[in-house]
């Protein structure tokens, strides 16, 4: 989707069967907590709704379940992100089963445990490709295809430069031999179980730090009779935002709202201004989008106030999930896990596909060395890796925003 977008491939039809999305959810169990595709699920459900509702704003005539063809709020983006995640928890549920089978029955070779998963296609190809390669590398069999299958619901079209599968192999590789443990199987598990926790903790970071100013925002407006920018900016209420700063940032929006490229650097522009007071901000500049007559006035209003909550997003609710403060002795490193998932990074926008590979081929040599892949040049742990690309794909939805209101159903682990 870089510079463009691309309707879904087959592939991804076939994905979204094989990872069994279904109307309604399990129920939570009442002596545990919830697993986290549970979460997940009330996460995207949650902004879902919240996409609708701030909509609503921007496109009066929407309906719930209905399409918008206005540029797409925030939150319209959010439920497609959620369910990306989810598919990696899925995907870690998937590797997880493959050690418990291999605990009571060591599989023979890697195809063998891939049936263990009932993958065929090709979905099972690139998935077969990487554990043969993890192979090599002198994993054992059951190990090697566990890691492997944490790529099932990922691009695995990256993985067709052979630069990128001996990367992605080799730092694969090199977590499961720096992972805590013994046992094979207990490595392997190791590596599964940080991608889970980073995917799990940061969807509910986000979701509780945006999701939770935007339901606070909503129950104000209900109460707040006539609601204009200014109102926004000097009787709404979001603990820890500062109203110089919010009005501050409102006020370079306005100046700023038709620059090429969009303001997007906030930590020069803003040195020192908390996240949560851009948050404020945006809300008032989806306000004046509202109030907006003229299409074009609306469309950068509502992309400026876009940049505010990802940064907020990015920058700050989702970094300490990916670079915690302090490392748990049952994990290997996050940001390498992730740098080694990022080559293959997809983000289904509804009908609209992103992928980090197409991204990174469309942009000039990070490292100027040919030897290397451009998509292992990025490691979505570092911020400044991720905020760019995903700027990009903000990009795609807004020139084909009604695609983004084809929205995705829940996961449910089949394991």
């Amino acid at each position: 989707m870089a510079e463009g977008s691309s309707h879904a491939s087959p592939r991804a039809l076939v994905l979204s069967i094989l990872l069994l999305s279904v109307l309604v959810p399990p129920p939570a169990r009442a002596d545990e907590s919830p697993t986290p595709l549970e979460d997940n699920h009330r996460i995207t459900t949650g902004y879902i709704q919240l996409a609708y509702a701030f909509q609503a704003l921007l496109d009066p005539g929407l309906q719930p379940g209905g399409t918008s063809s206005v540029r797409p709020n925030w939150f319209g983006f959010a439920p497609h992100a959620s369910h990306e995640a989810g598919k990696g928890m899925l995907n870690a549920a998937m590797a997880r089963h493959l050690l418990d089978a291999a605990r009571g029955q060591p599989s023979l070779s890697v195809a063998g445990a891939l049936d263990r998963l009932g993958l065929t296609g090709i979905l099972r190809l690139s998935v077969e490709q990487l554990s043969l390669e993890l192979v090599l590398q002198g994993l054992p069999t059951d190990a090697a295809t566990a890691l492997g299958a944490l790529t099932t619901g990922m691009n695995g079209q990256a993985l067709a430069d052979a630069r990128t599968l001996l990367t992605t192999a080799s730092r694969l590789a090199s977590l499961y031999w720096s992972a805590p443990g013994v046992h094979p199987l207990d490595k392997a598990e190791a590596v599964v179980r940080t991608l889970e926790r980073t995917l799990h903790e940061g969807n509910v970071a986000i979701f509780a730090d945006i999701g939770g100013a935007a339901n606070a925002y909503l129950d104000w407006r209900q109460t707040a009779g006539a609601v204009t920018p200014e109102r926004v900016l000097a009787d709404f209420q979001l603990p820890g935002a500062r109203p110089e700063e919010t009005r501050l940032a409102y006020g370079y929006a306005l100046a700023h709202v038709h620059d090429t490229p969009r303001p997007f650097a906030f930590d020069t522009l803003f040195p020192g201004m908390d996240g949560r007071s851009l948050v404020v901000a945006a809300f008032a500049l989806y306000e004046r989008a509202r109030l907006t007559s003229e299409p074009g006035e609306r469309e950068a209003l509502i992309a400026v106030a876009n940049n505010y909550l990802a940064w907020r997003e990015q920058h700050d609710a989702v970094q300490l999930a990916f670079t915690p403060a302090t490392e748990h002795g049952d994990e290997v490193s996050r940001p390498e896990v992730m740098r080694a998932m990022t080559p293959m990074l997809v983000v289904h926008f509804g009908t609209l596909e992103w992928t980090l590979a197409e991204y990174a081929y469309d942009r000039p040599e990070r490292d100027g060395n040919v030897l290397t892949a451009p998509p292992t040049e990025y490691g979505w742990a570092t911020f400044w890796d991720r905020w760019e690309p995903i700027l990009d794909s903000f990009e795609g939805g807004y020139e084909e925003p009604e695609a983004l209101w084809v929205m995705p159903g829940p996961l449910e682990d089949p394991f």
